[in-house]
């Protein structure tokens, strides 16, 4: 009974480290692949681009945009590359005449480091199509609002890269006029993806 009540504080230290670990990861997910405000604006996007100035009104009446937030790979090694590789495999699931209506966008949420050559050089790992997007710091807080998007700032100073950003991971199917179509939230796989583009763009 002794050795029980002896072990019993250090069990329950050890079962509030994991919830404790739990709510932590939980709070990250939110933040950086989760979900994002109930019903985001949305609106118009024109900023500087890997292939010039650019803007929602240039697409189509029946084109689509695919819109995600992210940074390049050397500061984010694994959801932003994901979400562009997810886009180029549901792109590879289209029919000829449903990818030829499809505009694959990046947004950076770094634009102090991610330069337009920077960005040009990430695109081009996943496709040529792939446009890749570095507004001023300005622009992007007003889109990402807009889009309901959260991004934050996470000094490191003991960290080469100084920093990091936590950011929503969701892709934004948008048309011309920024309306957005439908919102697909972060995931490995593009079964979502196709099906949300499938359903916007008809046979």
């Amino acid at each position: 009974m002794a050795a029980s009540i002896k072990c019993k504080p250090l069990w329950l230290g050890l079962a509030l480290l994991g919830v404790l670990v739990v709510a932590a990861t939980l709070g990250l997910y939110q933040l950086g692949v989760g979900q994002e405000s109930d019903e985001p604006q949305g609106g118009p996007i024109a900023m500087p681009s890997t292939l010039g100035d650019v803007s929602l009104t240039q697409l189509g009446d029946n084109e689509i945009a695919i819109v995600s937030f992210g940074y390049t790979y050397t500061y984010c090694p694994d959801v932003c590359p994901m979400n562009q590789a997810v886009k180029r495999q549901a792109l590879a699931q289209l029919s000829d005449a449903q990818r030829e209506r499809v505009v694959p966008v990046m947004i950076t949420v770094d634009p102090e480091r991610d330069t337009l050559d920077r960005m040009s050089e990430y695109m081009q790992f996943f496709g040529s199509e792939f446009i890749g997007l570095v507004g001023s710091q300005e622009q992007l807080t007003d889109v990402a609002e807009r889009y309901g998007v959260i991004w934050r700032r996470v000094e490191a100073p003991e960290s080469a890269m100084a920093y990091t950003i936590d950011h929503s991971a969701s892709l934004f199917l948008v048309n011309r006029e920024g309306e957005i179509l439908q919102r697909v939230l972060y995931s490995p796989t593009p079964h979502g993806l196709v099906s949300a583009l499938e359903s916007e763009l008809g046979s």
